[in-house]
């Protein structure tokens, strides 16, 4: 499908905001950051980013939101790049997620001394839309992967579950006495390859 110039404005300007976010949480916490610093970082009027996001939660929900979107996309490239290894292309997917997420700037802020209550929210009572984003993104890799050869239903469910485990690890990170990547693929791996077809 073919992306409409008003589509295309939509999300350029959706993502210089988020850049603009990103930016600012590299110098602050999340805690300092207003909607009139957002829109200054990206050339536009407060009002813009209040019509785009609503609302400051709006703002956090959106920027977590493309985080997964990234995040889901690079486990879907492992896949891409190690054909007909199972085990190399989840331990190189979840240990790229583990580092990315890692520097990300608003998990960062997140994790930083008192937790702010509107970023804990985002990745447990209200993280539905960000397992969506990422489970979609990842299912499709998962179904379009011509080497994996698996079911809708059965990448559809895989999908899900790394997701839910990935975005566990969020909030807690990963023990730094374990490879966690290893872990997780050496439990992931025989169930993603007793789905494939």
């Amino acid at each position: 499908m073919t992306e409409t110039y008003a589509q295309a404005s939509r999300s350029l300007l959706r993502n210089s905001l988020l850049d603009g976010l990103r930016g600012l949480l590299l110098e602050r916490d999340w805690s300092a950051v207003r909607m009139s610093d957002v829109a200054a970082a990206a050339g536009v009027s407060r009002q813009t980013v209040y019509n785009e996001f609503g609302t400051r939660y709006g703002l956090a929900q959106a920027y977590a939101q493309r985080l997964a979107a990234q995040l889901a996309a690079i486990v879907g490239a492992a896949l891409d790049t190690h054909p007909g290894d199972i085990p190399g292309a989840l331990y190189e997917g979840f240990a790229l997620f583990f580092t990315d997420i890692a520097l990300d700037p608003m998990i960062a802020s997140l994790l930083a001394g008192d937790a702010n209550p509107d970023l804990l929210r985002l990745i447990t009572t209200d993280a539905g839309p960000l397992i969506t984003t990422a489970s979609e993104i990842l299912h499709q890799a998962l179904a379009d992967s011509t080497w994996l050869n698996m079911s809708y239903d059965d990448a559809e469910r895989i999908a899900r579950t790394l997701t839910r485990m990935a975005l566990s690890y969020v909030a807690m990170p990963p023990e730094g006495d374990r490879d966690v990547a290893a872990d997780l693929a050496a439990i992931i791996g025989p169930a993603i390859e007793s789905a494939r077809a």
